[in-house]
């Protein structure tokens, strides 16, 4: 079953389709963290992802008295993101990467380079961990979008299949198919730089 609106946000979305602007500066303050992680997953270049996410917000302010409540106001967000976020790289096919980094302390939102992995290693930071973290990161640039922005919605936002679905406008299996392609992809890219026992996704 998909997530429904929780009492704070419902309170929020009631108030914005009155024209409070306070109350969406509320949905802002709550999600911008998370809303901009899905950007910056989708897109890997931080200006871009500001700007979609902050366009994202835009969009979703206009539209808001067209939330329904069908799904979590997180799940309707992140699907206006992502839509952005992939129409951002089709017009912008030759868009360049800033250097590569973590995700880490995005907004109030601590991301770490470990969110992809298997929690059964040791939580400290090594030297190992951190590689691993790159490698990982190099390797989520070179999925394709629809790809990647399953990923994210998945092992970073923590969606389930159904809310992916609904953010993704697609159906549960092409959603598990997506996911399923991609972690296949994720670890041939990293063969070699993974342990024996390591697992990722």
């Amino acid at each position: 079953m998909a997530a429904s609106v929780d009492a704070e946000d419902k309170e929020l979305i009631l108030r914005c389709k009155k024209g409070d602007i306070e109350a969406f500066r509320g949905l802002f303050e709550k999600y911008q963290g998370r809303n901009y992680a899905v950007a910056y997953g989708i897109i890997r270049n931080r200006e871009d992802a500001l700007e979609v996410s902050q366009e994202a917000f835009i969009k979703a302010y206009r539209s808001i008295k067209s939330f329904r409540g069908r799904s979590s106001f997180g799940t309707w967000l992140f699907r206006i993101t992502t839509n952005k976020a992939i129409d951002f790289l089709r017009r912008n096919k030759k868009h360049k990467n800033l250097e590569i980094k973590d995700l880490n302390s995005i907004a109030s939102n601590e991301i770490t380079e470990h969110k992809l992995l298997d929690h059964r290693r040791d939580p400290g930071e090594t030297l190992a961990d951190k590689e691993l973290g790159k490698e990982i990161e190099r390797a989520l640039d070179k999925l394709p979008p629809k790809q990647r922005a399953v990923i994210i919605l998945r092992e970073v936002e923590g969606l389930s299949y159904e809310e992916i679905s609904k953010t993704l406008g697609c159906p549960r299996g092409t959603v598990m198919s997506r996911l399923h392609g991609a972690r296949i992809k994720l670890r041939e890219l990293l063969q070699g730089h993974l342990e024996e026992g390591d697992e990722v996704l």
